[in-house]
């Protein structure tokens, strides 16, 4: 089940003689990388969220933003899907992140289970053997007078990769296992799935690109360790990319390339799973709200004004706190994430939606289409 990907070298393991970000960073504008580093919540970039890369220097720290110039050129093999990185470091992070990748025939079995509750039928996509499946090649069939099952609903139903590490769930580019490329016929990742649909169903290039587009939007990731979701993001932008290039010979112009990055860059995001905010290693740490404040506040005049000065005259001065407002200010906060809400335009926190995942849901689908949104990860 190893594919070639010709024209075009591939960031995945093991696929080029290059690493898999500089592998990326030679097929793409720079922009799109710096794009997929966004952090939509803080205005700035993801962070590395632990010390693993603490005896790299300046710039490593758990709380410093991951930037390009850290990432390429001479620090290119720093990032490293799971499968190429020492045994040593791996036993290092399962232990202390609990971090456990599911392999390939795992993830397409609960995929499978949940497309059951779909479709009402086993072995839509695939054929499962011992730990391993045979793709199936027949074009997919949805159920006939059955409301809320066409393959419109199927491809914008949300799903959630909980924990998503590398997003094994929602692309298989690689077997997790060995980490040999997979033909993109014979993926199983429920981004994948959607995509094939859209194959199937779409005739345009530009129909595809709309409907492939409406697939990322209702895929969605979340990761604590800054490495792996940038993982995840090129992953999952790199598979809208080669289904495209699988159905049309080539690469999505420019601007379908920065719509699908900028859609990654919103639906996977970096997030403690125990407070639903933004990693910090911050002692004391306060989780707040920033929804609806993510311009930067203006800034504080550089002198006083003459009512500054006259206020001080009368009964305040100027230059001394009051006491509470240097308390507020040295307290240490990290905000809760904030996602977007595509169907009504809008940021909301992901903290708002537990218990009301039905709200993110398509109005076509119904109660027991809610079960698909909610994916075990892989921890």
């Amino acid at each position: 089940m190893v594919q070639e990907m010709q024209n075009a070298s591939v960031s995945a393991p093991g696929s080029t003689e290059c690493g898999f970000i500089e592998s990326f960073v030679r097929r793409y504008p720079v922009r799109i990388l710096e794009t997929l580093l966004c952090d939509r919540t803080t205005g700035r970039n993801i962070i590395w969220a632990d010390n693993e890369y603490v005896g790299l220097g300046d710039g490593y720290m758990g709380d410093d933003e991951i930037t390009v110039g850290r990432i390429t050129e001479v620090n290119t093999d720093i990032i490293k899907p799971r499968i190429e990185k020492e045994r040593e470091r791996q036993a290092l992070r399962t232990k202390s992140r609990a971090e456990v990748f599911t392999p390939s025939w795992l993830c397409n079995q609960m995929n499978n289970d949940l497309d059951e509750r779909w479709f009402g039928r086993r072995d839509v996509f695939n054929v499962e053997v011992e730990n391993g499946w045979k793709a199936a090649v027949d074009p997919v069939v949805f159920p006939v007078k059955k409301k809320g099952r066409g393959w419109h609903a199927y491809v914008e139903v949300p799903w959630l990769e909980i924990t998503c590490g590398e997003a094994p769930f929602v692309c298989s580019r690689y077997d997790t296992v060995s980490g040999d490329v997979l033909p993109v016929d014979e993926r199983i990742g429920f981004l994948d799935r959607k995509l094939r649909i859209v194959n199937e169903k779409t005739k345009t290039k530009k129909e595809w690109v709309r409907r492939a587009l409406d697939a990322l939007r209702a895929s969605f990731g979340y990761e604590f360790q800054g490495d792996n979701l940038l993982i995840a993001r090129i992953n999952v932008f790199e598979t809208f990319c080669e289904h495209y290039r699988n159905r049309w010979g080539t690469l999505p112009d420019t601007e379908a390339l920065e719509k699908a990055a900028w859609i990654v860059s919103w639906n996977f995001w970096q997030m403690n799973g125990f407070t639903d905010a933004v990693p910090t290693n911050q002692m004391g740490a306060v989780v707040a709200s920033t929804l609806g404040s993510f311009e930067e506040p203006a800034p504080k005049p550089a002198q006083l004004s003459l009512f500054d000065m006259l206020d001080g005259e009368f009964g305040g001065d100027p230059f001394e706190d009051d006491g509470v407002a240097s308390e507020g200010e040295s307290e240490i906060t990290t905000p809760l994430c904030v996602i977007y809400d595509w169907k009504n335009n809008q940021p909301i926190e992901f903290a708002g939606l537990k218990g009301e995942v039905r709200s993110m849901t398509n109005e076509r689908t119904n109660e027991r289409t809610n079960e698909r949104t909610l994916l075990c990860g892989n921890r």
